[in-house]
């Protein structure tokens, strides 16, 4: 999954529009974030599979290290406790983001989520293999009813979020099974295309994320958008 995390994200700090967004729009992308840094390291494995859509065009051999639930319940109470001191209250919903992201890849993973690093049982309900390109479809769902939410939920708190909203559901369309980057990252050479895959799944996080931030802190006041 990729702007359904986003948008998971949105719904949540659309609960405290006007609070610090980093700790839940960056916690929610924050396993892949690491996945990304530790596949470019070589401590997560992955390979070019041009049938491994909808738009990953990878297999996830080993990611045990951030996707593995122990590994997703530890680096989210250590998110958590990074996130203290804007308060307790930020510190929960900064835990509660990053671990929703293995919760919401779950669904759609390939059965490569183990237990605990190195686990021989795996979890994962696969519809990315079982639904093929309808799972972006239904991904794109979700953004949809995830960016309503957060935008009628910021503007009931006074912001009006139309810009994060329409930049979640551009990251979705822009994700697609047919213009995703993946699919030429997977015909090139090792280990060029391992790295490409790790530099994209951490900046596909970072830089988003970034931009998200900023157009959370900067949204107008609800019913005045350009200065009307």
């Amino acid at each position: 999954m990729y702007a359904g995390h986003f948008a998971i994200g949105l719904a949540l700090q659309s609960r405290m529009p006007r609070q610090t967004a980093w700790p839940v729009v960056l916690g929610v992308g924050l396993l892949d974030l690491l996945n990304g840094l530790f596949i470019v390291l070589g401590w997560d494995h992955v390979s070019p599979n041009l049938a491994a859509g909808p738009y990953l065009y990878f297999d996830l051999r080993f990611i045990d290290w951030d996707h593995s639930l122990l590994a997703a319940l530890l680096w989210s109470l250590a998110w958590g406790l990074l996130c203290w001191r804007h308060g307790r209250g930020l510190a929960a919903w900064g835990a509660v983001a990053a671990l929703s992201h293995w919760v919401a890849d779950w669904p759609v993973h390939n059965h490569d989520l183990a237990w605990y690093p190195f686990s021989d049982q795996h979890a994962g309900a696969g519809l990315w293999a079982r639904l093929g390109t309808w799972a972006w479809w239904l991904e794109g769902g979700l953004v949809l009813g995830l960016v309503a939410l957060a935008w009628r939920q910021a503007g009931h708190r006074g912001a009006d979020w139309r810009w994060p909203g329409l930049l979640v559901v551009a990251l979705w369309l822009g994700l697609n099974p047919w213009l995703s980057p993946m699919r030429a990252m997977a015909g090139w050479p090792e280990p060029w295309a391992h790295l490409g895959h790790g530099s994209l799944v951490g900046l596909g996080f970072l830089l988003p994320g970034l931009a998200l931030i900023a157009l959370i802190r900067s949204a107008p006041p609800a019913g005045r958008q350009n200065g009307a």
